[in-house]
C-alpha cells in the first residue's frame, strides 16, 4: 500500500472517529443530570411553554417558571424533598418579573420555552445542600380544571456545588479526547498491520487524567468528595472510570502480544459511554445525613437540616 493511501485511510478513520465522538457526547449531555426538560403543551387551547431545571446550584433557590398564552390561567408549584416521606409542598405561581425571568433562563440548554412571550409564571424551591435533590411538578389550573404539566410526571433536580469553569471546561476536553482516541485505536487495532501501539498511550493518559484527576477533582468542588468509587463507594461514574482504565492498563502491556485486548479496551470504552452520565451517582440521604453512594461519609447533620428547609 502507498503512502499517500495510507495516509488517507487514516485521515478518513479519524474523521468518522471523530464524528462517533460527537454522537457519543451529545448523547451523554442529552441523557445527564444537567440537561433540562423542555417543552410545549397545548392545553384546552391553551400553549403553555416551559423549561423545568434538572440540576441547580446547592443552597441558592431553584427557579421554576412557565409561559403561558393567556393570563387567566393559573399554577402551583408541587414539591418535596426526594425519597423523604413528607407532605408535598404547594406553592401559588406568581407572575414573573424580568430579574426572575433571567434567573430562570440562565440555566439549562435552549431558549424561549419558560421565558417567552405572554403570561409568565414563576415560583422557587428552597435551595439545598451538594448532593440534595427535590422532586417537583407543576399543575396549571384552566377554566376550573386542573391538569399537570411533563406528561403528567414529575421532575428531579440535584443540587451540586460550583466547580471552577477552568477545571470543568479541561476535565470535559480530556474526556472528549479520551473517546476520540479509544475509538481510533480500536479501529487501527482492527486494520491488518495497523499501528496502534502509540494510540493505546495517548488514550490511556488521557483517560487517566481526565477521569482520575481531572474527574476527582470536579467531584470534589460539585459534591465534597474526590472518590466515592470502589473501594470506597459504589458511584457508577467513579467505577466506570476505573474499569476503563484497568482495561486501557492491560491493552498497554499486552498490545504487542495480542491486539484483541485493544479492541476489548475500546469496546469497555464505548460501553462505558453509553451508560448516561451520573447514574447511581452522588445522592444525599435526608434521613442519615450519608452520602447514599459511599459507605462511610458524614455530613454534618446540624448544617444539612438547618440550611434544607
Amino acid at each position: 500500500m502507498s503512502k499517500k493511501k495510507r495516509v488517507l485511510i487514516s485521515i478518513g478513520l479519524w474523521v468518522l472517529a471523530f464524528f462517533l465522538t460527537m454522537v457519543i457526547a451529545l448523547y451523554q449531555k442529552m441523557t445527564g443530570p444537567t440537561w433540562s426538560i423542555m417543552d410545549k403543551e397545548t392545553i384546552k387551547g391553551k400553549e403553555i411553554s416551559y423549561r423545568f431545571l434538572r440540576s441547580f446550584t446547592a443552597f441558592k433557590e431553584l427557579p421554576v417558571a412557565i409561559s403561558v398564552s393567556d393570563p387567566s390561567v393559573t399554577a402551583f408549584l408541587n414539591y418535596k424533598r426526594y425519597k423523604v416521606n413528607e407532605e408535598w409542598k404547594k406553592v401559588e405561581m406568581k407572575q414573573r418579573d424580568k430579574n426572575q425571568d433571567k434567573d430562570s433562563g440562565g440555566h439549562g440548554h435552549g431558549h424561549g420555552h419558560g421565558s417567552g412571550s405572554g403570561n409568565g409564571l414563576f415560583a422557587k424551591i428552597p435551595g439545598q445542600p451538594a448532593a440534595g435533590k427535590v422532586e417537583y411538578s407543576v399543575r396549571v389550573v384552566i377554566n376550573g380544571e386542573s391538569f399537570l404539566l411533563n406528561k403528567s410526571k414529575s421532575i428531579v433536580a440535584r443540587f451540586k456545588g460550583e466547580v471552577p469553569t477552568v477545571f470543568l471546561i479541561i476535565h470535559v476536553i480530556f474526556m472528549f479526547f479520551s473517546i476520540l482516541f479509544a475509538l481510533r485505536t480500536g479501529m487501527e487495532a482492527l486494520r491488518k498491520q495497523g499501528n496502534y501501539g502509540w494510540l493505546v498511550g495517548w488514550t490511556l493518559g488521557l483517560t487517566f487524567i481526565g477521569g482520575m484527576i481531572l474527574g476527582p477533582i470536579v467531584q470534589q468542588y460539585a459534591f465534597g468528595d474526590l472518590w466515592t468509587g470502589f473501594p470506597f463507594g459504589f458511584d457508577l461514574t467513579d467505577n466506570k472510570v476505573l474499569i476503563a482504565v484497568i482495561f486501557w492498563v492491560l491493552a498497554f502491556f499486552l498490545k504487542k502480544k495480542n491486539k484483541w485486548s485493544v479492541v476489548l479496551a475500546a469496546a469497555v470504552m464505548i460501553i462505558v459511554y453509553l451508560i448516561p452520565h451520573s447514574v447511581l451517582g452522588s445522592e444525599l440521604d435526608y434521613q442519615t445525613g450519608k452520602m447514599k453512594n459511599k459507605y462511610s461519609m458524614m455530613i454534618q447533620k446540624t448544617t444539612v437540616m438547618s440550611r434544607i428547609r
